[in-house]
């Protein structure tokens, strides 16, 4: 019993008390690892590093499904073209220009076929007979009065294609500033390259095929500029319009012009020209038969053919243009029409095809053109 009670307990207390202590070392470390992955992790994912690896950030922009990051979010048309740009937003859109001449992708070029209208479009069946297997080669663009909303069904051409209007008024700035917005309107579509102002009671002469070689092939663009010397022309001119444009500049023409879209951004982006226009050419001056053949006389000259490609009557007298009814649609009448201008210069060469279009025709000449538009116009 003496030697039980004489034993050392030292070391038995520390053999048991080690494991204890190395326990309590591990169990810290333990949850010490636990907090700072936990810190970690919300750190990684806050701050936006990927994998737990430091210098690997996300970007914070993600694009939206469906966007692409490459060109094509810059050379895609607009895909709804009732936008909420101001008219000064649009011109300064529309006549961004790449420095750039050559495409660094395949551009297939268009013809904007512009219809500056009242309302509705009566003659739209036979345009769409004239435009039907065509797709890819045209655009279409409709300016009417603010109040008009009717649509066209889906499978229509004109499916959409109207813009954001403002009311025109004839012979007043208003009538060009629509013309200067369906311009800046097919310019935002980088493929339009050929740009064609048309009415609601306009139609076309030949097939869309026809018509396309003759505006492509062509090295200027179609817009009458004559100088008229009578009161009609230089009887018209104020001369506070110079020095900007003095009256050897002074020109006329015809409302209805076909431009390339080197013409067509000039038009848009002036500012010159149309705040002198709009303050001295008011009735009886007629801007919309002056503004543009004087300011591209001024400027490209030598690119103009000076000339329109659609036909009108004038020969009733008056100050519009004969409009023709369903009785006057006959072979004969057409055959009249196209003979017309007789012989016309294209490229440096004598041809008889000088117009593309015709005007005015009315409502009730839709059914006999849709009869007669296979064997007059080849569609």
């Amino acid at each position: 019993m003496a030697i039980e009670e004489g034993k050392d307990p030292g070391p038995v207390t520390r053999t048991r008390g080690l494991p204890v202590r190395l326990l309590l070392i591990l169990l810290m470390f333990l949850v010490l690892c636990v907090v700072f992955s936990f810190i970690s992790l919300n750190t990684f994912r806050r701050f936006g590093f990927d994998g737990g690896v430091a210098g690997v950030i996300k970007p914070s922009y993600e694009p939206c499904i469906g966007e692409s990051s490459g060109l094509d979010q810059w050379i895609r048309p607009p895909s709804n073209l009732m936008h909420t740009m101001s008219d000064e937003e649009l011109i300064w859109r529309a006549t961004l220009v790449p420095g750039i001449r050559k495409y660094p992708f395949k551009r297939n070029p268009k013809v904007a076929f512009m219809f500056l209208t009242k309302g509705p479009l009566p003659l739209a069946p036979l345009w769409e007979r004239f435009f039907k297997g065509h797709k890819g080669r045209f655009s279409i663009y409709v300016h009417s009065m603010p109040s008009y909303n009717k649509e066209f069904p889906p499978s229509s051409v004109f499916y959409k294609r109207h813009i954001p209007s403002k009311v025109a008024e004839w012979g007043r700035m208003s009538m060009c500033d629509a013309e200067r917005r369906l311009l800046a309107n097919a310019l935002l579509d980088i493929s339009n390259e050929w740009f064609i102002l048309l009415s609601e009671s306009c139609i076309p002469l030949y097939n869309f095929s026809i018509t396309l070689n003759y505006i492509t092939n062509s090295k200027y663009s179609f817009m009458g500029a004559f100088d008229d010397t009578g009161p009609y022309g230089r009887g018209r001119y104020n001369g506070s319009m110079a020095p900007e444009v003095n009256i050897t500049d002074w020109r006329k023409g015809s409302q209805w012009f076909e431009l390339n879209r080197r013409l067509a951004i000039q038009i848009v982006e002036d500012t010159t020209y149309h705040q002198k226009f709009e303050a001295f050419c008011k009735p009886a001056c007629y801007v919309d038969e002056h503004y543009f053949p004087t300011m591209l006389t001024i400027q490209a000259a030598n690119v103009l053919a000076n000339r329109s490609i659609t036909w009108v009557d004038w020969s009733r007298g008056g100050s519009h243009p004969a409009t023709f009814g369903k009785g006057d649609i006959t072979v004969e009448f057409f055959k009249k029409v196209r003979e017309s201008g007789k012989i016309c210069d294209y490229n440096g060469r004598n041809t008889t095809i000088c117009y593309l279009f015709a005007r005015k025709f009315a409502p009730s000449t839709l059914e006999p053109l849709l009869q007669l538009a296979t064997e007059v116009f080849s569609f």
